[in-house]
């Protein structure tokens, strides 16, 4: 299989695991319950697909607060939140030519742990940049 993250650079294959270490932390956090082991698997068990949406959502994220000089980090935690899941709703629909309706699900839809997970990672992102 073709490694889609081998071709990224340092700093984006580094923003996609700052993503993908961002979304356990909340998922731990947030989660009610014993998540499901795919929510929590480690970087090495990380579908090539996740990976690269991983990273995208990462520089989609660095790239607004960037534009917006470092006040994208003013939003509310419910915008940030929203601002992730868009970017990753827009991931599932390039990587899936029929998402899973949870895959692509509109923000009010999402679980409670989901929104504050997503909120969570616009935080570390933007914490990681300071």
């Amino acid at each position: 299989m073709h490694n889609l993250t081998e071709g990224m650079g340092m700093s984006e294959a580094a923003g996609a695991r700052l993503f993908r270490e961002a979304w356990i932390a909340g998922v731990r956090k947030h989660f009610p319950g014993e998540p499901k082991p795919g929510y929590v698997a480690p970087w090495e068990e990380t579908p090539e697909w996740e990976r690269e949406a991983a990273g995208a959502v990462y520089e989609q994220v660095r790239q607004f607060l960037e534009l917006s000089g470092g006040h994208a980090s003013r939003l509310s935690r419910e915008q940030k939140g929203r601002f992730v899941a868009t970017c990753w709703t827009a991931q599932m629909y390039k990587h899936f030519e029929d998402p899973k309706p949870a895959y692509v699900a509109d923000w009010p839809a999402l679980p409670t742990w989901q929104q504050e997970t997503d909120a969570d990672i616009f935080e570390a992102i933007a914490t990681s940049l300071a």
